[in-house]
């Protein structure tokens, strides 16, 4: 694979998968949404379908790794280095594209995030004197937030995700036929979802650094009303453990595979 289809393929697959991804999260939490409130299987599952979307789209031209993690991890396993950066300098371009999609597709529910007057007309019941609606904080639609902030555990969590993540991905490739039947994709996609409902509790899953970082600087700059904060001191652990769980796994399936 040369470098430009490595860095095209892995753009566009990321971008993907962060619209999906981003995208579901948009659904659940913004108000004005249909899928409002429909909860955390429906956001691990719209992840997964993300995954599947992404690496299927770039695996012609880059493989779909898609996450700097995987990419490390196979690079710890088979000491070949020298593709690492451009693997991981088009997943960061994509995940920022995709976060900006993300927001385009939903710019009139961004838009809509205002502080509300507190009055207004309810639903067949007259008027509503005094209901404000606050704004709805809108960083969870883009990066991670912990559920409970304890950047030990939070760490912690992070690395044993994405090593649940690698290692998995490394020995499928044990699996005679498994790529070559095109059921790898869909296989890895199914791993996410299952890491988002038992592992994604605790911080919401990062387990790929683009995925979290790229969009956390696009929703810096979003002109997003009332978006609130986008939470900097926090956005280290989202990096640095799914990079330390990335090469954990792939020194564990070096060692025992």
């Amino acid at each position: 694979m040369s470098n430009g289809d490595i860095f095209v393929g892995e753009v566009i697959g990321t971008a993907i998968l962060i619209l999906f991804g981003a995208g579901v999260c948009a659904a659940v939490t913004l108000r004005h949404s249909k899928a409002r409130a429909s909860g955390w299987v429906v956001i691990s599952f719209g992840w997964g379908f993300g995954v599947l979307a992404g690496a299927y789209t770039a695996a012609p031209l880059s493989g779909g790794h898609l996450n700097p993690a995987v990419t490390l991890g196979i690079a710890v396993d088979t000491g070949e280095w020298g593709k690492v950066w451009v693997y991981v300098l088009g997943q960061f371009v994509g995940a920022m594209l995709g976060a900006v999609l993300c927001y385009l597709t939903y710019f009139a529910q961004f838009q809509a995030n205002v502080r509300g007057t507190g009055t207004g007309t309810g639903t067949g019941t007259g008027t509503t004197e005094g209901t404000a609606d606050e704004p709805v904080p809108t960083l969870g639609v883009f990066s991670t937030v912990p559920e409970i902030r304890n950047p030990v555990a939070n760490l912690v969590t992070e690395i044993i995700a994405t090593a649940a993540l690698v290692l998995p991905i490394l020995a499928f490739g044990l699996t005679e036929g498994l790529g070559e039947s095109g059921t790898l994709v869909l296989i890895v996609s199914l791993l996410v979802v299952g890491i988002g409902l038992s592992l994604g509790g605790p911080t919401g899953y990062a387990i790929n650094p683009t995925r979290d970082l790229g969009p956390r600087i696009v929703h810096t700059f979003l002109p997003i009303p009332n978006k609130g904060t986008s939470d900097w001191g926090y956005a280290w652990i989202p990096v640095a453990g799914p990079l330390i769980g990335g090469a954990l796994a792939g020194l564990v399936y070096n060692a025992a595979f």
